[in-house]
């Protein structure tokens, strides 16, 4: 354990040593606090918990394509600089050295996160009130429903960047894996309404159209009229396929390849 828990540390290293990654911590710490202060300047009565839901809206989409950044190099990045026989000499398998590269993909993914929350809600309150008008209860359900949103996105965010860390594997091409992913963000929704479940029975099987959760915190019915719990089963088993691929690959391929 302590050996792996290394290896974790390791990837860490290799990612925080990067000017790059405090940059686009740096951005998204930016964005969190100036969104909240344009939001102010437009004069709209928003209480905090509705300045912070648009705030993160748009932050959390910068916080999806940062973390796919880092997803796409933590395999094909080794591939690129040469450094994967290096690392495959060490007295360490595969398996584990693949693990230890998606666990600080997880930790980053979690530090962005708690940078879009901390700092996206110190900043609404520090500019908006909570809306003298707004009961307890109100206030509590606008609390709820932020707090949910932010779960559905991570969500989101870590299908993508599996997906990401899957073609970076693959094909060891972090330009491809970023790009791919990028354009799978952008065009979901358009792929739900080409293949629409209410038209097609098996479009209630593709991935895009569960990936938003967050349609469940208005309707408990999603696509095609499924609920939530099938939704989840849904990216589950995506979510297995897709790693057993990015496994079999980086486990079985020759790297001299």
């Amino acid at each position: 354990m302590i050996e792996f828990l290394k290896l974790v540390a390791n990837e860490n290293m290799k990612i925080y040593s990067r000017i790059r990654t405090w940059i686009m911590l740096g951005i998204l710490a930016l964005f969190n606090v100036l969104m909240p202060v344009l939001l102010k300047l437009t004069g709209a009565p928003l209480d905090i918990w509705t300045a912070f839901s648009w705030t993160e809206s748009f932050t959390f989409l910068l916080n999806i394509i940062f973390t796919v950044v880092i997803a796409a190099d933590l395999v094909a990045g080794e591939f690129t600089w040469g450094t994967i026989k290096l690392l495959l000499i060490r007295p360490w398998s595969r398996g584990k050295i693949l693990l230890s590269k998606f666990f600080a993909l997880l930790i980053f993914s979690l530090l962005g996160t708690a940078v879009v929350a901390v700092i996206g809600i110190l900043s609404s309150s520090l500019l908006f009130s909570g809306g003298a008008s707004q009961s307890i209860n109100l206030e509590i359900t606008d609390f709820t429903t932020s707090l949910l949103t932010l779960l559905t996105d991570y969500v989101e965010l870590f299908i993508v960047a599996l997906i990401a860390f899957m073609i970076s594997t693959v094909f060891r091409s972090g330009s491809l894996a970023i790009g791919l992913s990028i354009l799978m963000i952008f065009t979901k929704d358009l792929i739900g309404i080409l293949f629409n479940p209410e038209k097609y029975e098996w479009a209630k099987y593709i991935l895009f159209l569960h990936m938003d959760l967050g349609e469940y915190i208005k309707s408990p019915v999603g696509p095609g009229g499924v609920g939530i719990g099938f939704s989840i089963a849904v990216l589950v088993g995506y979510c297995l396929l897709f790693m057993l691929i990015t496994w079999w690959s980086f486990s079985k391929r020759d790297v001299a390849a």
